[in-house]
């Protein structure tokens, strides 16, 4: 039996839990973007339930252009208005260079790939990056970003503070706190 085989199998235990027919919009109006690392239990580890999120996953939980343009149809489709990145320590992508992998990609296949794998050396940096980027894509409407760190040892989330980055409070459309104006 292959895995893939054992996989299919497990969907009859899975009936067993079912929630049946649900919402297509997240009922906690939240999306997630986080790296494909099979170490991070998202759901657990967040307190999510089936329905609660979007979750989209790549390699590095990177914000590229499809990261963008999903969440673009989570926000204008679907409702979600809050963002919540994960990144992890031991990350592949943080242990390689571009050369590297379109070397590795290129000798198994004999192709080089056209596009970047997304390598980076400061792990907090990549997170406040990832944050700017959401910030700064012109067709998101997020009240809320915050970008945490996985730690894959010991399944601490910790949070990546970014001065730039605006409280939630302060975003476009996020509610005013006690005394605070609304931006004319």
């Amino acid at each position: 039996m292959t895995e893939i085989d054992r996989m299919l199998a497990a969907n009859a235990e899975w009936l067993e839990e079912f929630p049946g027919p649900m919402p297509v919009a997240p009922g906690r109006k939240v999306a997630v973007v986080a790296c494909m690392d099979s170490r991070m239990p998202l759901f657990g580890m967040l307190g999510l339930a089936v329905g609660d999120a979007h979750v989209l996953r790549n390699a590095g939980g990177l914000v590229t252009e499809d990261t963008l343009r999903s969440l673009a149809i989570s926000q204008h489709l679907l409702g979600t208005r809050a963002v919540v990145l994960v990144h992890h320590t031991d990350c592949g992508l943080n242990k390689a260079t571009e050369e590297q992998f379109r070397a590795a990609v290129e000798e198994a296949t004999g192709v080089r790939p056209p596009w970047p794998a997304g390598a980076f050396t400061d792990l907090d940096a990549d997170v406040r990056e990832s944050i700017r980027r959401i910030r700064e894509a012109p067709y998101l409407v997020t009240e809320e970003i915050r970008g945490t760190v996985y730690d894959v040892t010991t399944g601490q989330l910790r949070e990546i503070k970014d001065p730039a980055a605006p409280h939630h409070s302060q975003a476009r459309g996020g509610p005013l706190q006690r005394g605070q104006e609304p931006v004319q």
